[in-house]
């Protein structure tokens, strides 16, 4: 996906050999054009795969994740990271932890969204040791749902987490993956199929 890598050399800041900063375009200020060719990705990568329905988290896997919905003709559904007065019974949840920010949260979706007749592809923005979408994953699961695959928007192919996943037979289709950030330069896997 040229267009997202090109977005990421010209304007995402490496801030050290393991953290990127994409906040300008991706998860604090959103790029809708941008935003606009990243679903139309995701739609055609899975376009055979009989999606009902696409799962994230909040708050940096919505904007990706509503275009593909959009695409795709499928509801969205995101996972909470907090409960409020209204989600608290009747939950699907998982712990997750995030590499970026060194915590750990309980995501909850509701049991009314995700059935065991659910096709479910979900979605993130990053990838680096997985817990994320593992923790999504396992939410599917819960709720008897197939998962037809992990739809990530940068994956840090030197940590473990796209691995991780694909070791477990579920597909992954990453739009870019990087290979380093060492000196502070972006290098990306020329083959994002691994």
């Amino acid at each position: 996906m040229n267009l997202l890598q090109q977005k990421i050399i010209a304007v995402g800041k490496v801030l050290s050999d393991s953290v990127l900063k994409v906040d300008s375009f991706l998860n604090h200020q959103i790029d809708p054009e941008l935003m606009k060719y990243i679903g139309e990705e995701f739609a055609a990568l899975f376009a055979d795969a009989g999606i009902t329905k696409i799962l994230t988290i909040e708050s940096s896997g919505i904007a990706p994740s509503v275009m593909a919905g959009l695409n795709l003709g499928v509801p969205v559904v995101f996972a909470r990271k907090r409960k409020s007065l209204t989600l608290v019974d009747q939950l699907y949840s998982a712990k997750v932890h995030s590499f970026t920010k060194n915590e750990t949260n309980e995501i909850s979706v509701s049991n009314s969204y995700l059935s065991k007749d659910d096709v479910v592809l979900v979605i993130d923005d990053f990838l680096a040791n997985g817990q994320a979408a593992l923790g999504l994953i396992d939410i599917v699961k819960q709720a008897e749902a197939d998962c037809a695959g992990v739809g990530i928007v940068i994956e840090k192919g030197f940590q473990n987490g796209g691995n991780v996943i694909r070791q477990r037979g579920i597909r992954v289709e990453s739009l870019a993956i990087i290979d380093s950030l060492i000196d502070g330069k972006v290098t990306f896997r020329e083959d994002t199929s691994k």
